[in-house]
């Protein structure tokens, strides 16, 4: 049901990204997905790694500004229509959404899409009862 994830805050400039990629390479750190939003002057980058608890440690032992937060995770049918199925359930149980990404596997049928709410626990309430399929802490990439 949750996914655990890290945010870290970098300076919008040439060469961050790289940086916090290779903080976690040394580490043995995997990155097991990533996004980033960003404005002119800095941005949010959240990832999943194969060991989060450690990739903060070793974030913040080299300066980097790093936290964890959970996510619900939740597999669909990797076809059109399946996203809105979920947020328009969503949507009417009034469950506002402050920001989420998804990703198809390239040999699997399904795709995976996370989530983050005010309430995780009312909100994969709502989608069991809706026969949304929530995954586990392990992602399958």
């Amino acid at each position: 049901m949750l996914v655990n994830q890290i945010a870290v805050f970098l300076e919008n400039r040439s060469g961050r990204i790289a940086e916090f990629s290779k903080v976690l390479a040394n580490a043995n750190i995997n990155i097991r997905a990533m996004s980033i939003a960003d404005t002119e002057e800095y941005g949010i980058l959240r990832a999943i790694t194969d060991d989060n608890v450690a990739a903060i440690k070793t974030l913040k032992e080299n300066g980097f500004n790093a936290s964890s937060t959970d996510l619900i995770g939740f597999n669909v049918d990797d076809k059109p229509g399946e996203m809105f199925k979920v947020l328009d359930i969503l949507e009417k149980a009034k469950i506002n959404i402050g920001y989420l990404y998804s990703f198809a596997g390239t040999k699997k049928s399904n795709a995976i899409i996370l989530i983050k709410v005010d309430d995780n626990e009312s909100t994969a309430a709502i989608l069991e009862k809706n026969g949304i399929n929530l995954m586990g802490s392990d992602l399958p990439i």
